[in-house]
């Protein structure tokens, strides 16, 4: 339509939010579909959490709240950061959005002009190169590989910097391979961005409780306290809480930067909810038993699905270590057919095949930049995950 604005035309909707729509479309024509492809936690959220907002309610905490957040809120995060991770952020440097999706748009909306390029590693979360693109930047992309557990390395780091480079953003753990990057893994890349004092960082920690075995979550300020002015630390409530539909995420970074973001906000948004504001203080402050609990449930369908789908015909499944997400390879199974003789020539073929077929909702890997592969939410019951793994057996033995 000759009104929309010609931003638009650079933008692609959301493959996982097309995904789940198909697979709720077939289950309302009453096929049994087996969603995977939201990234939500399947867990309520805890009591405690949904007590303090229900206090704060009867305290009538419910009128608009400072742009950057409640004062309680942000002094929560700022012992949050300094207890979790070594960062000392005062509370005038943090700021809470509706969602980490809004921190992270604000703050390409506050810093990019045309033509200014931003690092993305691949696969990358879906929305990272379409914030990019309708503010105005450029994506460069660097390209991970199985071999390498899909993280980026020092020197495909380097070699993307130009000078036209404004962000480097950075996924650990990473939606949606679930890579996860050791303390040495971060100082290789946090040396590049030191010998590159025009580049800025911008970390999506939201999945960093959940890491597991013995792998020690580390975000790169904490690794180099010099990036500490030109990096935004970006995290959240909902993964971690099970608190996706609150709609809380924050982020600490320079004063300047963090006043461009309110000053966006104020014209966008204001500030998040209160309600849910008052639930994010006690989900920070309030007993972390859930996230202990969770976290060793997820470990465990971690374990289950890897070892499923390795048991497939022509799919390899390397073993994350971290966020709930697998992203198995379906390179072997590539030009085959399906039984009503329809060639699976990419991984977009696949999925949809799987769902036809056997009502497995997953999403394509090139959706996230890297294909042949596909990604897999393991936030879901053992008893859905059992069942769609044997179902995708079944279905790749099918494929001749």
């Amino acid at each position: 339509m000759a009104f929309l604005a010609d931003s638009l035309s650079r933008v692609k909707p959301s493959a996982t939010i097309a995904v789940s729509q198909k697979a709720r479309e077939l289950k309302a024509q009453g096929m049994n579909v087996i969603s995977l492809g939201a990234g939500e936690p399947d867990f309520d959220t805890p009591d405690n959490i949904k007590d303090a907002a229900k206090a704060a309610m009867d305290r009538g905490e419910t009128k608009y709240t400072a742009v950057a957040g409640i004062i309680e809120l942000r002094e929560a995060i700022a012992a949050k950061f300094k207890r979790e991770n070594g960062l000392d952020y005062a509370p005038s440097q943090i700021i809470v959005g509706t969602g980490g999706k809004q921190i992270l748009f604000n703050a390409l909306a506050a810093t990019l002009n045309p033509g200014d390029e931003v690092i993305i590693p691949r696969p990358y979360w879906v929305s990272y190169p379409e914030m990019v693109a309708i503010n105005g930047g450029e994506s460069v992309y660097v390209d991970t590989t199985t071999e390498s557990e899909f993280k980026v390395t020092a020197e495909a780091l380097e070699a993307a910097i130009t000078p036209r480079t404004k962000w480097f953003i950075f996924n650990s753990p990473s939606n949606p391979s679930g890579a996860a990057y050791s303390h040495d893994e971060l100082r290789a890349l946090t040396d590049v961005l030191l010998r590159h004092p025009h580049v800025w960082v911008l970390t999506d920690d939201m999945y960093e409780h959940l890491v597991y075995g013995d792998f020690k979550f580390a975000t790169p300020v904490q690794v180099e306290p010099q990036l500490c002015d030109r990096t935004l630390t970006m995290n959240g409530v909902s993964k971690a809480y099970s608190m996706t539909g609150w709609r809380i995420g924050y982020a600490g970074g320079p004063l300047e930067l963090i006043k461009a973001m309110d000053m966006i906000q104020g014209q966008q948004t204001s500030g998040a909810c209160s309600i849910a504001q008052w639930a994010a203080v006690e989900a920070l402050n309030g007993p972390q038993d859930y996230v202990r609990k969770s976290r060793a449930i997820f470990e465990e369908r971690r374990d289950l699905v890897v070892s499923m789908l390795n048991q497939a015909t022509g799919l390899h499944c390397p073993v994350p270590d971290g966020a709930f997400y697998v992203f198995p390879s379906c390179e072997g199974l590539i030009g085959k057919q399906t039984e009503d003789g329809k060639t699976i020539e990419t991984d977009e073929d696949f999925v949809t095949a799987l769902l036809e077929k056997e009502g497995v909702a997953v999403v394509h890997g090139s959706a996230f930049g890297l294909g042949p592969n596909f990604r897999i939410s393991y936030a879901a019951s053992t008893e859905d995950l059992t069942d769609s793994c044997e179902r995708i057996q079944r279905f790749c033995a099918s494929l001749r």
